[in-house]
């Protein structure tokens, strides 16, 4: 079993900045790509970053300039630093990664954790 924990989101003002993590667990090998999704409410969820294995990273169009992303493999962690927050920015953030485990020890299945509310209001 894959575990994603994600923590850091909550309500910040316009221009504020947040910083979420994802702590993964379990009986894991290896990750591959990591990734951040939003979902607002009454709409899709959407891809905000990603980082590879070798810490390539991409961005959404929308965040591109505010938002980091990174990772520490020696944890098993993945981290959104969020500045210039807009009101725009307000959804709940998912974490997914591409794990292969000790069960599945040579294929990479996607997990994701359970969201984490981000608000931008004043």
């Amino acid at each position: 079993q894959v575990q994603l924990v994600e923590s850091g989101g909550g309500l910040v003002q316009p221009g504020g900045s947040l910083r979420l993590s994802c702590a993964v667990s379990g009986s894991i090998i290896s990750i591959n790509g990591m990734r951040w999704y939003r979902q607002a409410l009454g709409k899709q969820r959407d891809l905000v970053a990603t980082i590879t294995s070798g810490a390539t990273t991409n961005y959404a169009d929308s965040v591109k300039g505010r938002f980091t992303i990174s990772r520490d493999n020696a944890k098993n962690t993945l981290y959104l630093q969020m500045n210039n927050l807009k009101y725009e920015d307000t959804a709940v953030y998912y974490c997914s990664v591409d794990a292969s485990t000790e069960r599945n020890r040579f294929h990479f299945f996607r997990y994701w954790g359970q969201g984490t509310q981000v608000t931008v209001s004043s």
